[in-house]
């Protein structure tokens, strides 16, 4: 091979990554898949889309190397392929913040009203859950709860917490935690709590960012918030 023609052949490997990231749906879908893997209804439900582009945009995902698959029965499940993925993906997102100023705009206009309250940090929450002055309120759906969520917390999806809101245990802040910074279940549910009277503020980042800092983690189905499990230890 001739040195243009590795360089070709390199640089359209480089390309192919990049293309796959290249959709928003389809980091929207690394995003959710970075929680758990997901069959493509699923897939779709979440994101908005057809059962069809959704496997289209799976199968590009697939191609680059970036998910991969299982099958059980005629499900077919996505996951993220290696844990490198979810740091590439993190690393689009340092980028995009520190070279497009819209993106802090962004971060700003939507975060501002909820964080009256500077969002909580992962070492401070570390340190008040474990000396349970907090509630960790986990607003994802039920079954990202069960595939991993931060140890302690209670499940209380975002669709069903006003109706819930009585079996919050009273007297302690919340914080409340979705599937990553620029997720938006924790800053709907901090301003319905808030709204209620509830002292509530967000993590900062999600669940993913959690496990990945090597921070005490679970998994299993959900206890109900009166009957919370132990806090962090």
């Amino acid at each position: 091979m001739q040195s243009r023609e590795f360089k070709d052949a390199i640089f359209a490997r480089f390309a192919q990554i990049a293309a796959a990231f290249s959709s928003p749906k389809r980091i929207e879908i690394v995003d959710l898949l970075a929680q758990g893997e997901r069959h493509v209804d699923a897939v779709a439900r979440e994101t908005g889309l057809t059962v069809a582009n959704t496997s289209r945009h799976l199968q590009i995902l697939k191609g680059a190397n970036l998910v991969a698959t299982r099958k059980d029965g005629l499900l077919v499940f996505y996951r993220l392929a290696d844990p490198m993925v979810l740091r590439g993906y993190r690393a689009l997102q340092e980028l995009s913040e520190a070279r497009l100023a819209e993106v802090a705009r962004l971060v700003r206009d939507y975060f501002g009203g909820t964080d009256g309250l500077e969002p909580v940090e992962r070492d401070e929450l570390l340190r008040r859950a474990r000396r349970r002055d907090v509630v960790v309120l986990d607003v994802r759906p039920r079954e990202e709860y069960a595939a991993g969520h931060i140890a302690g917390a209670v499940s209380l999806p975002l669709p069903e917490l006003q109706r819930r809101l009585s079996e919050l245990p009273r007297g302690r802040r919340v914080v409340a935690y979705c599937r990553g910074p620029y997720c938006v279940l924790a800053a709907e549910a901090v301003r319905l709590l808030r709204k209620r009277g509830i002292d509530a503020v967000r993590l900062k980042d999600g669940f993913p960012e959690w496990r990945d800092a090597g921070l005490p983690v679970e998994a299993g189905a959900a206890a109900a918030p009166h009957r919370a499990k132990e806090q962090v230890r």
